[in-house]
């Protein structure tokens, strides 16, 4: 084939489809900077966040970046004690999402099940049991306890699961400028900063703010219509 014919192909190709790939282009640049979903695969924000929750991602609150980066042309907003984000874990680069417990210049400390925020130790009531049924069985055979967390942030429920080990005592630890502390409201089984230490601002990409649609991985995907647009935060 000569060289005129190639690029005669080539032109006729890029007219025949060019509209579908600048489509894509756009979709994904969108996806990457300003919002996006993501599936959680496991049960470390029980009983917020079930296993199966597809989440709506708002990833333009905290600065708009250059798609397919972590690089930011605004500042946005900073995130708040309370917030359920989404980040780059800092140890692997796996995509997680926990909330924030601890913002720069904040100490935080924890003692038992007890959150220490800033000297303030939160305030603590019986959860909200209706969020049981929701859970996975192989959760709700370790007799979780849920939890009111109010005082030193946005108020949450938090689980418990008496019969696991995990890391409960720690700090006080300051957060260092341009880092955030996180933490599973799964508390008993949840890697977080307890273990992979803070989280850098720019590792922030997004804010969760809704579950879009929730399927059951215990019953062949089958959707939980009670989770169905669930605000978040």
């Amino acid at each position: 084939m000569t060289d005129t014919a190639e690029r005669k192909k080539f032109t006729a190709i890029w007219r025949n489809y060019r509209g579908t790939l600048l489509f894509l282009l756009l979709m994904l640049g969108f996806r990457s900077a300003w919002a996006d979903w993501i599936t959680v695969p496991t049960g470390s924000m029980n009983p917020t966040i079930l296993e199966g929750d597809r989440l709506l991602v708002d990833k333009h609150v905290f600065g708009l970046r250059i798609p397919f980066t972590l690089v930011r042309l605004t500042a946005g907003e900073d995130p708040a004690r309370g917030d359920i984000v989404v980040f780059d874990s800092p140890s692997d680069g796996k995509s997680l999402v926990k909330r924030v417990i601890a913002l720069p210049g904040d100490t935080v400390a924890l003692n038992g099940e007890s959150l220490i925020v800033n000297g303030y130790l939160a305030d603590y009531t019986v959860g909200d049991f209706k969020h049981l049924h929701g859970l996975l069985a192989s959760t709700a055979a370790q007799n979780p306890v849920l939890l009111r967390e109010a005082g030193v942030g946005r108020a949450h429920d938090i689980m418990i699961l008496p019969n696991r080990i995990s890391k409960g005592f720690f700090g006080p630890l300051m957060v260092p400028n341009g880092m955030y502390f996180m933490l599973g409201d799964n508390r008993d089984n949840s890697a977080d900063s307890r273990y992979f230490g803070f989280v850098p601002r720019r590792n922030i990409v997004g804010r969760a703010i809704r579950v879009v649609v929730s399927l059951d991985p215990a019953h062949y995907y089958t959707p939980r219509r009670d989770r169905l647009l669930v605000p978040l935060n």
